[in-house]
């Protein structure tokens, strides 16, 4: 596992089981900020006013912590996944999203904000596990908005012992990984405005009887990460036990990994059927409690290993279940209020909770259609769900209220 030294002292590190930045702890509010190496592109998607703008109102709020998509894989013109891809074909990439991830990093060090990039993933949003068995050739990937979901997940299950897929993604993590920014001219190794490498955003084996392949792979990816570089950490980028087949074995068995750094866990309560559309406000009582009964399970596990755990991820519809921003959002904020407490009253008593990335800011946008299309401002809602879902605004001056106040908070424990 990685930690602190003098020498490493200007990355994240970590000490006694807890972040350490600085040499200071670290606990933070962070958020997803997936489209950041699209918005930095002087390609199409790119605009870098906007993106320093954003950049600019986080650090302002309190934010310097954002979680980011390295890049989209596969075939264009999908309707549901991110345009443009990075990697159109496997070692093959759109260099204009290279160069925009350089220039969000060299943004983000200018403001002494930190990265967690994730080079993979699970869902057809990005291409990522449905990518690299189809270019292996297991056959074409089936959409889920047009081939129905358990076709996709009965597709992409066989990743986790693909051997020629995993091949593909490890160029790709060898690609990625031992790049220099072309705007700093810094190895993207030495740069301390990445704080961590994640394998995938929510990996996951599909299949029970996929889980010791998944971990098998896991442990081979955690490796050459750490065999490429030393200074960064390394986390999953995993869901929880809800990523794991609902199996905690499996979770503590993954994280406690030694190329693994730290635990994550998101939380999803309308995703995963707590919440209904039509009763949102109504359904708080039974998320809320779900939501602190799958956080507990999870923060013992991360007690008995030693490690800290970051909630990377969660949300919560607005009102009403509505898309647009003008929107009221008093079930979010509520929601948003409750998860703070869990994390930051476990942090004050020195437990493992060190942060939390809420999903996800969407700033400056204006979304145009229900549906992402070409040309549409980049949200935080990804192309396959409904713009304005989960999106926080810069015009949601109440939850940005509770989030100010949570980062008031978790200061405190840094001083």
């Amino acid at each position: 596992m990685f930690s602190l030294s003098l020498s490493a002292q200007k990355f994240v590190g970590i000490k006694d089981g807890h972040f350490v930045r600085d040499g200071k702890p670290y606990y933070y509010v962070g958020t997803n900020l997936w489209y950041g190496a699209i918005l930095g592109s002087e390609g199409q998607g790119g605009n870098r006013e906007r993106l320093c703008r954003e950049l600019d109102t986080l650090k302002a709020i309190g934010i310097d912590n954002l979680r980011i998509l390295v890049g989209s894989d596969g075939q264009r013109g999908v309707k549901t996944k991110v345009e443009p891809t990075l990697q159109v074909k496997p070692g093959v990439y759109n260099d204009t999203i290279l160069a925009g991830l350089d220039y969000l990093l060299a943004e983000m060090g200018k403001r002494h904000m930190v990265a967690v990039l994730y080079l993979n993933n699970s869902s057809e949003w990005t291409g990522g596990y449905g990518h690299y068995p189809e270019s292996a050739g297991a056959g074409k990937a089936p959409r889920p908005n047009e081939d129905g979901y358990p076709a996709f997940m009965n597709f992409v299950a066989q990743y986790a012992d693909n051997a020629k897929a995993h091949k593909l993604f490890y160029r790709y993590v060898r690609d990625i990984i031992s790049r220099t920014n072309r705007c700093t001219g810094v190895k993207y190794v030495d740069d301390p405005a990445i704080m961590s490498w994640q394998i995938g955003n929510e990996p996951r084996a599909f299949d029970k009887a996929k889980l010791p392949a998944f971990e098998k792979w896991l442990g081979e990816a955690s490796a050459l990460i750490r065999s490429l570089d030393k200074n960064h950490l390394i986390s999953i980028g995993s869901e929880g036990a809800w990523g794991c087949e609902g199996d905690y074995d499996c979770y503590e068995r993954i994280c406690a990994d030694k190329n693994i750094d730290y635990c994550n866990v998101h939380l999803w309560p309308y995703n995963w059927g707590w919440a209904k559309k039509d009763s949102l406000i109504e359904n708080l009582p039974r998320s809320c409690r779900n939501t602190k009964e799958y956080i507990d399970k999870h923060l013992a596990i991360c007690e008995k290993i030693a490690k800290p755990l970051v909630m990377e991820e969660f949300g919560y519809p607005r009102d009403g279940f509505s898309f647009s921003p003008q929107s009221s959002t008093r079930g979010r904020d509520t929601y948003y209020n409750y998860v703070f407490s869990l994390v930051a009253d476990d942090a004050e008593k020195g437990g493992k909770f060190a942060g939390c990335n809420f999903w996800g800011w969407g700033g400056l946008a204006k979304p145009r259609h229900e549906q992402w299309q070409r040309g549409d401002d980049y949200t935080g809602d990804p192309a396959q769900e409904q713009q304005g879902l989960n999106s926080v605004f810069i015009t949601d001056s109440s939850t940005i209220k509770v989030i100010k106040a949570q980062i008031d908070r978790m200061k405190q424990l840094t001083r």
